[in-house]
């Protein structure tokens, strides 16, 4: 083989990123698979717009055929982003039996299963590890490095864009708002922040973990999402007194053949290695029956570290193309799909919820508890500025999901409880 081209949908900054990484790094590639690397065309939206990168414009083009359908590319890398046209684009490179690099996570949460079928039919490999947390192998970990074991847990941080919200807010005790205006401002977060926030792009990233690590097909319907949009700088104060830090954490837990998958704000003790993830960098807590506990650590987003892993998945097509075992990598699900009961998802609640400051009331509200099976871990007590009520902060006992569901649907008919002012899940101890 006397070169391997590369067609690019999308020249923005992760497509510039990939083009560094091909042209600085040819003799690394070199090295890796025997063969120079060039890219051969590149499917832009604006041929004159000034780029990262000094890429010749005869290599630049406005229609996707043009690197679709050219038979002298062999490998077709998508950094164009989006999920329906970008379907399209990548059955028909597959259907012209062309290889697949993505980074779009988007796109796999969607219709993963779907491409990588159609991949297998075309004898193409289609890989998908900037998918994922950026220029972290997570996904190449799961599906090699920890392939001999059997996966029970992962938890993380997947989304850099909340993790540099929460982490101001917690430092400078500033308010979400002004923390997410600085975001926009340094380009960490979107004009329109809504997947970020609101943990929607988290789940895309936990249903494809999922379906990796257990083997089971996790569609995005089956994550609980919970976004950090309500989260005040009183629950994070209210956090720090009791010992925990709070992070939007992605979980996915197996019990058996029963999984639960979620994103939501999480309480973490403050000496958790997740809790002392800092601003936009990701890290994802892998729990193996044999290995026991691992994580993974490092940049979530950026030009280079996302391209550093969509250059290692074209690494990885081809040193395949020269032994010849294209397309059969994909492993079918071992495992039926089957998602845990509320009563079977366990977990520690925190709660803060604004009572009448009145004689019994407590013990009203410790009795609620206890009829509905939640116990109390921690509770604090403290008066309001309103004389008439008080502040209840509790930490919970694992209880069922469905307990503490219940538990919330009467606090809010009781007529001495104002207001349930915030609730957010647990995970892990607090040293004493």
């Amino acid at each position: 083989m006397k070169v391997i081209s590369v067609g690019l949908l999308g020249l923005g900054t992760v497509g510039c990123g990939v083009v560094k990484i091909v042209e600085n790094h040819q003799d690394k590639l070199m090295h890796q698979v025997g063969c120079p690397v060039k890219v051969k065309k590149a499917l832009v939206k604006d041929l004159y717009k000034e780029r990262l990168v000094d890429l010749n414009p005869e290599l630049l083009t406005l229609h996707a055929e043009e690197v679709l359908d050219d038979p002298d590319i062999d490998v077709v890398i998508e950094v164009m982003g989006g999920v329906e046209d970008t379907r399209h684009h990548i059955l028909r490179a597959l259907q012209n039996k062309k290889h697949v690099v993505t980074a779009n996570k988007d796109l796999m949460a969607v219709y993963g299963s779907e491409l990588l079928a159609a991949a297998a039919q075309n004898g193409c490999d289609l890989f998908y590890e900037a998918s994922v947390a950026g220029g972290i192998p997570i996904l190449r970990g799961l599906v090699d490095g920890l392939a001999s074991d059997r996966i029970t847990k992962m938890m993380g941080i997947v989304n850099g864009t909340t993790n540099f919200i929460l982490t101001k807010m917690n430092n400078e005790g500033s308010s979400y708002p002004d923390v997410l205006k600085e975001a926009q401002e340094l380009g960490f977060a979107e004009a329109d922040p809504t997947a970020d926030v609101e943990g929607l792009d988290a789940a895309r990233k936990m249903a494809i973990l999922s379906t990796l690590g257990f083997s089971m097909n996790i569609d995005l319907h089956d994550v609980e999402v919970k976004g950090i949009s309500q989260v005040s700088e009183e629950d994070l104060l209210f956090s720090k007194k009791l010992g925990y830090t709070m992070k939007l954490i992605g979980i996915a837990h197996r019990e058996q053949e029963k999984v639960e998958v979620s994103v939501q704000p999480t309480l973490l003790p403050s000496d958790h290695p997740l809790a002392n993830v800092k601003n936009e960098y990701n890290a994802v807590y892998v729990y193996g029956e044999a290995v026991g506990e691992t994580m993974f650590y490092g940049p979530g987003a950026g030009s280079l570290p996302t391209a550093t892993a969509v250059v290692s998945d074209l690494v990885g097509v081809m040193k395949n193309m020269r032994l010849g075992v294209n397309g059969k990598s994909m492993v079918t699900p071992q495992f039926a799909k089957t998602l845990k009961e509320k009563s079977e998802v366990m977990a520690k609640h925190f709660l803060r919820v604004h009572v009448k400051d009145e004689v019994g009331v407590l013990s009203h509200l410790t009795n609620l508890f206890s009829q509905n099976g939640v116990s109390f871990e921690k509770i604090l007590q403290l008066p309001l500025k309103e004389a008439a009520f008080s502040e209840v902060v509790v930490v919970t006992h694992l209880a069922s999901l469905q307990e503490y569901e219940n538990l919330l649907g009467e606090l809010r008919n009781k007529e001495f409880v104002k207001e349930i002012k915030s609730s957010y899940r647990v995970e892990g101890e607090v040293a004493v």
